[in-house]
């Protein structure tokens, strides 16, 4: 039965016959005949697409324009019989290839996990309950509840439907959502017509259902359309695409050099063709940076990593670039600067205000007044607001080790934890009651209402919602001693002021009873007709994390907007609470309808609150912001939220409350839903870029200094300071080993303290060129003077390569501890002490010289003669002062600019 039946079997058959055909429960599978049947259709997910062999991975590595000049410069020291450099040549090619292999194949990885983190999950009802399982484990007969936002999990057939329409494009390329019903529909119609079946991977556009699931992973319709796998994403951004043309040009502007030299050598020079061949080759591997596209890519990859451990999944890799200068948070208030754990914490009747204890969504707790416990047997409108509260309602309470979980909407939770406190039933009061219809609740007219049948048969409608509609609903009251009694829309108006202004949600319930045979609920049914039983204020406290991060966020320069669909007095508090600038101004949604886009964009940069937003006003806040050149972060979680999440340089969705529409519109999901997390992206997002201006700052200016070097003492007609063969050396072990080391770096002191950049600062800034400048005078200057030295004293010029050579590896190690820190002083302890990665390849590059310099096996390879221990320390002695020269530069250029 399960895993051989396709959806399209089931569109034309009624749900009965569905049901049956798939011995699919009402009220659910069981675990155990859920995990039979996982065993059995396997998992719901397709399969994965083809990807490229190890082998094809390895060759691709060799797809680059320096490695093909240097598999040429193999093939032509071969054929000169300098096999030794032929040897280290290719060593060099496969080298690189090998380093490039290991750390692809771990990005890959990186980016699996992260996929992994992302898989979506359903709400299902097993063992006659709500529960949320992960996608993947979806069976065949598993009922799935669908609403407003999620992304379909799997294949079902609509047994039941309200207001349901579903975005079919990715399988119909039908823009306009199509509205979904139970009704079967003709054994031949077209997947666009098939309206009682929901498609995996399609998106619920609005309303809610529940359907049974009819096919899974490669089974369902998308599954069946191979154009629709998707792979990972490819290790790209605009600034490594963007380093990798100017690594391309570069190297077909050194090649130019090299052949000119290469020229001018033999045919002005008179130098022997071999020779001067392989100081071509040594000043082509000098020079051009090969390994820098990699080492970048690296260096995002491991970004990605650091952010996935703050709960912050990058899912479009140029959002690290962006993150480094957001200058505007746009943040939800619920669940990303609070807690998520609502409480109600007061109820507001006709003429008492009780206050409600407790903790988290525990349904234990005292209701009381005037400073004693309430008893409902005295107060009764306790017992209407607990069947309000209980009864129209979705969540459902699970008790786990940590405390007590919601499955479903916080408020919602806490509304049940509340009818609990006040029946003494736990988790699930009003058990015995049916509910026979319901009104989904909906931004539009922003209330729920459900009709349902007591224990004996009576029927009674219970309606919540925002206080304002729930009101003009209402044609009277409930009085302070039973029955009801004329609206008073002034007092309750003042309530709601009242309890918002202490920071509280508010909403209001009301009810009326009806006829037992009443069976369907209307809006008919609501006008008017309503007995308004009283407000309830929940309280969702402020994160403790959050107001720290605010603060930080401060601190960097970047405003943190708080946009909540909340009343203004609620919204106002709970700013006060976090720290937000101007929190005593607020601008609610009416106030931006009346503004026109300049106004508006004033506004928006002025102001640090809004509140009764709507989506739309979102995307208008976002673009007006924009229009004042900020860079902007939004935070999203609804699937109205898509347009301002894709509108913003940087999109943020909620991985725990968020739709699945908010998720594919987002660069960033937060795992956790906590504003800390943002902060923390942003960190991490300035720490790449950090990094990566670090691997471009160490790189460029080190291999234009071996680069100068061989240049003029080519047109100096001098005999090389440093080897073909040896360059060859000193760009495989440094390139692969310290220049990779800047991808590990944390965060420099004071990152957060800084402002934002500008997004278009170029990396190659007039700074950065005059770096270079200076780097490699002053390893000019070195190499040929130790060269100089050496050759003074008599040594043999093997030996004073030696040198020459150790003091370009030397002169490497001192300049990378200097362009660790940027921003600031090296001369420190911790600048000195490093980080165990910095260390490590220190280690390694310093053994592999000590290796070349004395081990009589390399020394036969590389041309390397024992180097005196007077003459080591003088090496470093070099290193030290060239240390201490450019880090004076650097502070007196730090100084300038504070000045």
């Amino acid at each position: 039965m399960t895993g051989t039946h396709t959806s399209r079997a089931f569109h034309d058959r009624p749900v009965e016959t569905v049901m049956e055909a798939l011995s699919a429960p009402l009220d659910g599978l069981t675990s155990a005949e859920a995990a039979r049947r996982l065993a059995e259709s396997g998992p719901n997910r397709l399969p994965e697409p083809p990807r490229r062999s190890p082998i094809l991975r390895f060759v691709a590595h060799f797809h680059n324009v320096l490695i093909y000049v240097l598999i040429a410069a193999a093939a032509v020291t071969a054929l000169l019989q300098h096999w030794v450099d032929t040897g280290v040549i290719l060593a060099v090619v496969i080298g690189n290839a090998a380093i490039g292999y290991i750390q692809e194949g771990r990005a890959e990885k990186a980016m699996d996990a992260i996929q992994g983190m992302l898989a979506p999950r359903a709400a299902v009802l097993r063992n006659g309950r709500r529960i949320g399982v992960e996608a993947t484990d979806l069976v065949p007969g598993d009922l799935v509840l669908v609403e407003a936002g999620d992304r379909v999990p799997a294949d079902l057939r609509v047994i039941e439907a309200r207001g349901l329409r579903i975005e079919e494009a990715i399988l119909t390329g039908e823009s306009v959502p199509v509205d979904k019903g139970a009704t079967p529909v003709a054994p031949d119609a077209s997947l666009g017509d098939q309206t009682s079946m929901l498609f995996s991977g399609t998106l619920v556009a609005a309303g809610a259902g529940r359907g049974v699931v009819t096919a899974t992973g490669p089974e369902t319709e998308i599954g069946r359309v191979s154009g629709m796998l998707s792979s990972v994403e490819t290790l790209t951004t605009p600034l490594v695409a963007e380093m990798d043309r100017f690594a391309r040009w570069l190297t077909v502007f050194i090649l130019i050099v090299a052949g000119a030299l290469l020229a001018y050598g033999y045919f002005v020079g008179d130098l022997p063709f071999g020779e001067l061949f392989m100081a071509v080759v040594g000043l082509s591997v000098a020079a051009i940076p090969e390994g820098l596209p990699a080492v970048l890519t690296i260096t995002l990859a491991v970004g990605v990593q650091a952010m996935a451990r703050r709960n912050a999944i990058v899912r479009r890799l140029p959002a690290i670039e962006t993150l480094g200068s957001v200058s505007v948070i746009c943040s939800d208030k619920t669940g990303t600067l609070t807690r998520n754990e609502m409480m109600a914490a007061s109820l507001a009747a006709a003429e008492h205000l009780y206050s409600v204890g407790g903790n988290g969504y525990s349904p234990e707790g005292a209701v009381r007044w005037r400073e004693a416990d309430a008893d409902p047997d005295e107060h009764t409108v306790l017992m209407e607001f607990a069947r309000a509260a209980g009864l129209c309602n979705d969540a459902m309470l699970h008790a786990h080790e940590a405390g007590w979980h919601v499955e479903g909407d916080p408020m919602e939770g806490a509304l049940m934890a509340l009818a609990g406190k006040i029946t003494g039933e736990g988790a699930e009061p009003f058990s015995q009651w049916t509910r026979a219809d319901a009104i989904p609740f909906d931004a539009a007219h922003r209330y729920m209402a459900v009709l349902h049948h007591d224990e004996e048969g009576q029927a009674c409608i219970h309606v919540k919602g925002a206080p304002e509609a729930v009101l003009a609903l209402c044609g009277n009251q409930r009085a302070a001693h039973g029955g009801s009694e004329m609206l008073d829309p002034d007092h309750w108006h003042h309530m709601v002021e009242s309890l918002a202004a202490s920071g509280e949600r508010v909403i209001a319930v009301a009810s009326r009873s009806l006829a037992g045979e009443q069976s369907t609920l209307g809006t008919a049914d609501l006008a008017g007709q309503l007995t308004m039983i009283g407000l309830i204020g929940l309280l969702d406290p402020p994160r403790k994390e959050a107001i720290e991060a605010v603060a930080e966020c401060h601190e960097a320069g970047i405003r943190v907007k708080m946009i909540t669909g909340d009343h203004a007095a609620t919204a106002r508090a709970i700013a006060g609470m976090i720290g937000l600038k101007n929190h005593d101004r607020v601008l609610t949604g009416a106030d931006l309808d009346g503004m026109e886009d300049p106004g508006l964009a004033d506004a928006a940069v002025e102001t640090d609150i809004f509140a009764r937003t709507s989506p739309a006003h979102k995307l208008r806040l976002v673009t007006a912001l924009q229009s004042r050149g900020l860079t902007v972060a939004m935070t999203g979680d609804g699937v109205n939220d898509a347009p301002a999440l894709k509108r913003a340089d940087t999109g943020i969705a909620m991985g725990l409350k968020g739709s699945e529409a908010a998720k594919e519109a987002a660069e960033v999901v937060l795992a956790d839903d906590n504003f800390a997390s943002i902060a923390a992206a942003v960190r991490e997002g300035r720490t790449v870029y950090d990094n990566i201006k670090k691997v471009i700052s160490w790189t460029l200016p080190t291999n234009a200094g071996e680069a100068t070097t061989i240049v003029v003492a080519l047109f100096a007609g001098m005999a090389l300071p440093i080897t073909p063969v040896q360059i060859l050396w000193v760009n495989l072990i440094t390139g692969i080993t310290l220049g990779l080391a800047l991808a590990f770096e944390p965060s420099e002191p004071g990152t957060m303290r800084r402002p934002p950049r500008p997004r278009d600062e170029p990396l190659l800034t007039g700074a950065l060129v005059w770096q270079i400048g200076l780097v490699a005078a002053l390893v000019l200057a070195a190499v040929f003077g130790v060269f100089s030295y050496a050759l003074d004293k008599g040594y043999a010029v093997a030996l004073a390569q030696t040198l020459a050579m150790n003091t370009l590896v030397v002169l490497q190690i001192f300049y990378l501890f200097f362009i660790r820190n940027i921003y600031g002083t090296s001369l420190t302890w911790a600048a000195v002490r490093g980080t165990r990665v910095i260390w490590a390849c220190v280690v390694a590059v310093t053994v592999a010289q000590f290796a070349v310099t004395y081990l009589p096996p390399l020394q036969a390879i590389f041309g390397t003669q024992s180097v005196p221990l007077r003459d080591g320390l003088l090496v470093v002695g070099i290193g030290t002062v060239f240390f201490a020269l450019i880090e004076i530069e650097k502070q007196m250029r730090l100084a300038f600019r504070r000045g």
